[in-house]
């Protein structure tokens, strides 16, 4: 059962699947999308998503926070400063995610992660 679980646990150990969310979402916040697996996607888009609307508050300590979690300095610092313009009138749902072809490998269902 499943049962009141928020994070998917994506066949990782906590540890290791930790810093591959901090990868895709610092990743996705510079390129603006990433092509990954579905369920990796959707678990991304939260993080994602927690990230902008930190910049958007734009305090002291919604940086740091940013600071912690995301890799780049200079990347949180380009997100503070166009996040108010490019999502300000947005109350959410920053990201997209697109469903692609199968992976011809395993047939794991891919996804494309964009930001809107």
């Amino acid at each position: 059962m499943r049962h009141r679980r928020k994070v998917p646990l994506l066949g990782l150990p906590a540890d290791q699947r930790k810093a591959l969310l901090r990868a895709l979402t610092t990743q996705l916040l510079r390129e603006g999308e990433i092509v990954t697996t579905k369920a990796r996607a959707k678990a991304v888009r939260t993080t994602a998503d927690k990230m902008i609307t930190l910049a958007k508050d734009g305090s002291l300590s919604a940086r740091r926070q940013a600071l912690g979690y995301i890799y780049d300095k200079d990347l949180v610092n380009d997100i503070f400063a166009k996040a108010t313009e490019r999502y300000g009138n947005r109350n959410g749902g920053y990201t997209r995610v697109v469903r692609t072809k199968s992976r011809r490998g395993d047939n794991a269902e891919m996804a494309i992660i964009q930001l809107v």
